[in-house]
């Protein structure tokens, strides 16, 4: 029902009832979140591939692809992220908090569908392209994690009651009166 709308009759164990909905407190909280989909490649400097090399094959790799080269195909042949490198590079959509604070910052201040340049993360180099942005409502999600949060909560207290009594009950006390 809406505001103000008067319900039509309505039967129930303890009777008749005409309902009007006067107010509406407490309304849906909207849970909406920034997100990016992008795609990137990453180069891990190890024994054989020094950090100035890894640099520099992303460069070559980011003029190629400034040049016309497909970046998924780019992707699947040199990224040393295997799990993202199959699908072309293709992370999904990301919010807040699901990369490394590096990697956020530089998919969300390259223009779209433009390639970062090189930049370092604890993972190694990457070049990140940011195909679309999107404002996501994460009501759900964030009411389930909530949701979670609380019955965690609610256990981990629980535990501690248990142990705190199980201590109480295995302690030995011996009170002596000196007399």
């Amino acid at each position: 029902m809406e505001k103000g709308e008067v319900s039509e009759l309505i039967r129930s164990p303890s009777g008749f009832h005409i309902i009007k909905l006067v107010d509406v407190r407490g309304g849906e909280e909207k849970h909406v979140v920034k997100q990016v989909h992008a795609r990137h490649i990453l180069i891990r400097p190890d024994e054989i591939t020094s950090d100035a090399d890894a640099r520099a094959r992303l460069e070559r790799l980011r003029e190629r692809i400034l040049g016309g080269d497909d970046f998924a195909q780019l992707a699947r042949v040199h990224s040393d992220d295997k799990g993202s490198g199959a699908n072309g590079g293709d992370l999904g959509w990301a919010g807040p908090g699901q990369m490394v604070p590096e990697f956020e910052e530089m998919m969300y201040k390259t223009p779209l569908g433009q390639v970062s340049a090189p930049f370092r993360t604890q993972f190694g180099w990457h070049i990140v392209q940011p195909l679309a942005r999107r404002d996501h409502d994460n009501t759900e999600e964030f009411r389930r994690m909530r949701a979670m949060e609380a019955l965690r909560q609610r256990k981990q207290e629980e535990e501690t009651e248990a142990w705190l009594r199980q201590i109480r009950d295995e302690a030995y006390v011996e009170y002596r009166l000196e007399g």
